[in-house]
């Protein structure tokens, strides 16, 4: 900070990507952690089925992360100031109350469209999410992407469609995609997915980097996780064509059910590595953006490919190889034109309104320590 001085700020991407190596491990370690997170999910896989109650674990994973929270935040503060920062935000306990109902429609939502379209065919769908994040970004942060930035986004998102487009192909006998899906309510259920997804994704980091800047980053992911939880419940309740027998189960056998799963190593492993990936996601987006999110995400589809092939000989296809080579060469291009990461709107780099950051400005190692105090 305080290094740089320009008579007019210089262009997005200036800077590089990763300014220290801070920046460059977080990135790495949320690619990481993801990727572990669908290796560890396909191990626990027994004939494309579980063995345990998925609505047990997505119920466990919101309490681990509440309580992650909770303990890295008590790693430098006491009790009474933790609940002073609950108690003195109750707005923003609130506003965290749209990205986790969001999430959870989400969630809810993939069971109903996966009964009108196979796996392949829905992730296909599903990489759209990809532009309408670009749209959502420059909607809410009031940015800008340069031709450059949608460049590599639309080649990352061709990637990301051709990575599974033997789905369009006469021979996959388990593609039930065709033109008349277009007009069916079906696809009604993916575009409400894609916009929940892409909102709740950019609403999350304008919460972290605007409305909660001042607000410790846990206590934030506190307000989050509670509101997931309440809303999981909710979505129980309400989505009962989900994995109906789990539910079932969950409300009547919860003890036993918990027990099956903390017990069992392999499971309890998915559910502490999937906890872990809602921390770092949070780190990332105070550091990053939602922008390189989608690159990180990218990466993580062709790297896993390529980790279960080497693990589970799960063969790699013609498509892979091409998708393997377009997200690589659109994550250069836009390592070449980044998005400047948004600096919280207190920190010292701000000379504009909050929602009008200088393209130029970044989050400092500095700043972020002292915001995280970790």
């Amino acid at each position: 900070m305080g290094t740089h001085h320009h008579d007019s700020p210089p262009r997005s991407g200036a800077r590089p990507l990763f300014p220290s190596t801070f920046y460059a491990v977080l990135f790495v370690t949320y690619v990481g952690v993801f990727i572990n997170q669908g290796i560890l999910v396909r191990a626990s896989q027994s004939q494309k089925k579980y063995n345990y109650n998925t609505v047990a674990v997505v119920f466990l994973t919101e309490c681990t992360k509440f309580i992650m929270a909770i303990s890295i935040y008590l790693a430098n503060h006491d009790v009474s100031s933790l609940i002073r920062g609950i108690r003195s935000n109750p707005k923003l306990f609130l506003l965290y109350f749209v990205p986790s109902g969001l999430y959870c429609v989400y969630n809810n939502l993939a069971f109903v469209s996966l009964v009108n379209f196979d796996p392949t065919t829905y992730y296909i769908l599903l990489q759209l999410r990809m532009v309408v994040t670009g749209i959502m970004y420059e909607c809410v942060f009031r940015r800008r992407l340069t031709p450059m930035q949608w460049i590599s986004l639309i080649l990352i998102t061709i990637g990301c469609l051709i990575k599974n487009a033997s789905a369009f192909l006469p021979q996959t006998s388990t593609s039930t995609f065709s033109l008349s899906n277009l007009f069916s309510p079906s696809i009604f259920c993916i575009a409400i997915q894609i916009f929940c997804s892409c909102f709740a994704g950019v609403y999350t980091e304008f919460l972290v980097k605007d409305t909660g800047a001042d607000v410790h980053l846990m206590i934030q992911n506190v307000f989050m996780y509670v509101d997931s939880i309440i809303c999981n419940f909710v979505g129980i309740l309400i989505f009962p064509s989900g994995d109906a027998e789990s539910a079932k189960t969950f409300f009547t056998h919860p003890l036993d059910t918990f027990s099956r799963i903390l017990l069992d190593p392999l499971v309890f492993t998915v559910m502490l590595n999937n906890a872990v990936c809602g921390i770092i996601t949070s780190l990332f987006l105070k550091n990053f953006n939602s922008i390189l999110k989608i690159f990180a995400s990218a990466l993580e589809m062709v790297i896993t490919a390529v980790v279960c092939w080497i693990l589970f000989r799960i063969p790699i296809d013609s498509f892979t190889v091409i998708s393997i080579f377009i997200v690589s060469l659109a994550t250069y291009i836009y390592s070449k034109n980044p998005m400047s990461s948004l600096p919280p709107k207190h920190s010292k780099t701000v000379t504009t309104n909050a929602r009008k950051w200088p393209a130029s400005e970044e989050v400092s190692v500095e700043d972020t320590k002292k915001l995280l105090e970790v």
